[in-house]
């Protein structure tokens, strides 16, 4: 994964286990998952009004 190994990701946690706290990890968590969703969103959005485009110049 990413040439990452399991000792570099559990190093990784630790580091932001001690920098943000076991409190505020699921917020990061949280917000880290509405970041992904809604960048695929956006990434798909312009695959899906592209044939809307396409028929409105046929029409005109």
């Amino acid at each position: 994964m990413f040439g990452i190994g399991m000792q570099e990701l559990i190093v990784i946690l630790i580091i932001v286990l001690i920098i943000f706290g076991a409190g505020k990890l699921p917020e990061i968590g949280s917000g880290l998952g509405k970041a992904i969703k809604n960048f695929k969103g956006a990434a798909s959005e312009p695959e899906k009004k592209e044939p809307e485009k396409i028929e409105e110049g046929k029409k005109s």
